[in-house]
């Protein structure tokens, strides 16, 4: 595994990190969440180099962090741990979003005793907050690191305004936010700005929610409680579209005798040394996989031909639906 900085925090963490949201949540079905596969992953994680782990406080409303738990229990300095904050459940099971000062505390401590963890290395809100000043919510987080709960602070899906003002007020050391061949408006203004302020940049969904692993080929592929058979990129008629890219890329990745997965990340890398992906899974076929993409060099003539791909096929529908949208990038 090669290893990366975090920003300027100094922090050798995996080029590849490991995304664990879908092992308790959003992708497939109930029936799809195998607790002995996904510990079973996050061990064969950590003896692959893969230091970097993503969890959130709202997959599956704690239990994916509750799964890490059996983990870091043992293996807890072996581990960067990244989680966050923010989306909060109403009884009817719908979910809005709070960075309010007075709840970030509780999250917190709720997070940190599902992880059954002293300390989280990288606390993230997980949006910003339209009703809450951004101050007061990285004012809130930044109380949190004095009191040793907290080691890094990071931002999600945040826009240029909201990142400026944040780091005014404390040191953001990560951006999470969806970036892949097939989301890339960050490159517009987002990137520049994190880059000018040395904030490392974490990918999300860098296969972009698996149209990448093709895996993916109609909207039968996707069980009824998998989230994304309601994104606008998975409908009928957009996703026959995006899969002509899918079909591209396949048969640029065959020719270098790789996978469409692995020249994904692979380019997502050669993107610049900011850059860190965390590609998700619960299967260890798929975690070497994706890991092994850290040691796939792309020469210039290579992401020239990539390129080319993008132009001649355009994305067909937003990433999320129009109330997601609202979320992002603010």
């Amino acid at each position: 595994m090669q290893y990366r900085k975090l920003g300027k925090t100094g922090e050798s963490i995996s080029a590849i990190g490991l995304g664990c949201m879908g092992m308790s949540y959003a992708y497939g079905s109930s029936q799809d969440f195998n607790e002995q596969e996904s510990l079973a992953t996050l061990e064969l994680a950590l003896e692959s180099g893969i230091n970097f782990w993503d969890t959130a406080d709202m997959y599956g409303q704690g239990a994916n962090e509750i799964l890490l738990s059996k983990i870091l229990a043992t293996r807890r300095d072996k581990v960067f741990l990244a989680t966050k904050f923010g989306f909060r459940f109403k009884e009817d099971n719908t979910n809005y979003f709070d960075g309010s000062p007075q709840y970030i505390k509780q999250a917190c401590e709720a997070s940190l005793k599902r992880l059954n963890v002293d300390v989280i290395d990288l606390y993230y809100t997980h949006r910003i907050d339209d009703t809450v000043p951004v101050e007061d919510t990285v004012g809130a987080m930044a109380e949190l690191v004095k009191e040793g709960k907290v080691r890094y602070l990071g931002l999600s899906e945040a826009g240029v305004d909201s990142i400026r003002r944040a780091q005014a007020v404390h040191p953001i050391a990560a951006l999470q936010t969806e970036y892949s061949l097939f989301t890339r408006d960050i490159e517009d203004e987002i990137l520049a700005t994190t880059r000018e302020l040395g904030i490392g940049l974490v990918a999300y969904s860098p296969l972009g929610r698996g149209l990448s692993t093709g895996a993916i080929n109609s909207q039968a592929s996707l069980s009824k409680e998998d989230f994304r058979i309601n994104l606008p990129r998975f409908r009928e008629g957009n996703l026959e579209q995006n899969l002509r890219m899918v079909n591209a890329l396949e048969a640029f990745a065959k020719e270098k005798g790789i996978t469409a997965a692995q020249l994904s990340l692979a380019w997502l890398l050669a993107q610049g040394d900011d850059i860190i992906p965390i590609p998700g899974t619960k299967r260890r076929k798929y975690l070497l996989e994706n890991a092994t993409a850290a040691d796939i060099n792309l020469s210039a003539a290579d992401l020239a031909a990539i390129e080319q791909i993008l132009q001649q096929h355009a994305v067909f529908g937003l990433r999320y639906t129009e109330g997601g949208m609202k979320l992002v990038n603010r």
